[in-house]
């Protein structure tokens, strides 16, 4: 399995619903097993405040993550968020 997380910032907090939209849409891609989008509540106030909103995405393999990020959806998300986002992170771990 892989565990693909990635985190994002607003340039502009009033953007955060559209963003979430966006990064929405990517739940619509059939390649994963576990889809979600979070906000973050911002409880920790030493570290990762920054961070506004995570999306947490489960493959079974390397492949289905490929075919993910290959979708035309995929490309559609990247170019309504790209614009509106400060700054991404992103891991994708794999899991035994």
């Amino acid at each position: 399995m892989i565990r693909h997380i990635v985190f994002f910032t607003a340039k502009d907090p009033a953007d955060l619903p559209e963003i979430r939209a966006g990064l929405e849409m990517l739940g619509q891609i059939p390649h994963s097993t576990h889809f979600e989008v979070g906000q973050n509540i911002h409880a920790d106030t030493l570290t990762g405040a920054e961070v506004d909103l995570v999306v947490y995405v489960e493959f079974p393999d390397e492949a289905a993550l490929a075919a993910y990020k290959a979708h035309p959806i995929y490309s559609r998300a990247i170019a309504r968020v790209k614009p509106l986002r400060e700054m991404r992170i992103a891991a994708d771990i794999p899991v035994a």
